[in-house]
């Protein structure tokens, strides 16, 4: 057999596998990769895992934006976008609906929280009083300083 014949084969067996991987690849799904879908906020999600106050409170603020997202119709991804002015230009909410639906979904995740029996009721007491009164700013952009505040002292209970 020549060279040039033996080096058409070649490609030829390269072009081959080529499709074939390139089949393999789209019936594994590859048109949908990178393809994102965000939950339901009204729908159960298992628990954020991790011990602790701090997961504890990752959990309470998961959920209480997953209440706040369902009772606003919209998603938890969307919600947190609204939050920056620049990027929430098409949010049909005003301040004051999205304030009484933060405050309502992070009260519920409280409430959730202390029926798992991962959060105590002194905790859930002080983090109840935080959420009604705190202003919204506060809640939006210096709660997840209240791990740092508060973290070591329910830690070592």
């Amino acid at each position: 057999m020549s060279r040039a014949r033996q080096g058409y084969l070649a490609l030829a067996a390269l072009l081959v596998a080529g499709v074939v991987l390139i089949a393999v690849e789209l019936s594994n799904g590859a048109l949908d990769h990178g393809e994102s879908t965000a939950a339901d906020p009204c729908a159960d999600r298992p628990p954020f895992p991790g011990d602790g106050f701090e997961a504890t409170l990752q959990r309470i603020a998961l959920d209480g934006l997953d209440g706040a997202a369902c009772e606003l119709g919209t998603t938890r991804e969307e919600l947190v976008l609204s939050f920056d002015s620049q990027l929430g230009d098409d949010v049909e909410w005003d301040e004051e609906t999205l304030e009484q639906a933060l405050r309502s979904g992070l009260e519920e995740a409280i409430d959730d929280a202390e029926e798992r029996g991962t959060l105590g009721g002194l905790e859930a007491t002080i983090l109840r009083e935080l959420v009604s009164r705190a202003p919204l700013d506060w809640l939006l952009e210096g709660g997840a300083d209240l791990a740092d505040l508060f973290g070591g002292i329910f830690d070592r209970r």
